[in-house]
């Protein structure tokens, strides 16, 4: 089942007010901004910490009116939250090119 997530908010590099998206599809989280609403999505040059802070705001909102979200996206997002840095978050590429975010995967413990 797909998730999707929309809020605006303002651009670091330029000011402007933008419109952000996050999908999740595949197991895959996606970020889309856009300056202006007749315009094509595009990917953002940067995914900031603060911007994995407001998709965990929005999933912790709707996850207790069983809007689509799972717990186990919330675990997810607040793993990948964990993992990054203060200031910087990483970026992925998934086969075709886009950035993604995808959690660092764990081995377990060898007994």
């Amino acid at each position: 089942m797909s998730v999707e997530i929309q809020w605006t908010d303002t651009d670091p590099t330029t000011g402007e007010k933008r419109f952000v998206n996050v999908d999740r599809f595949a197991r895959k989280w996606r970020f889309r901004v856009r300056l202006r609403r007749r315009e094509n999505w595009m990917l953002p040059e940067r995914i900031s910490l603060e911007m994995w802070e407001t998709l965990l705001d929005g999933l912790e909102r709707r996850y207790p009116r069983r809007e689509g979200v799972t717990e186990r996206d919330l675990i997810e997002v607040r793993a990948i939250i964990r993992q990054l840095p203060a200031e910087d978050a990483g970026k992925a590429e998934d086969d075709f090119g886009e950035r993604v975010a995808q959690p660092e995967k764990q081995n377990p413990p060898l007994e």
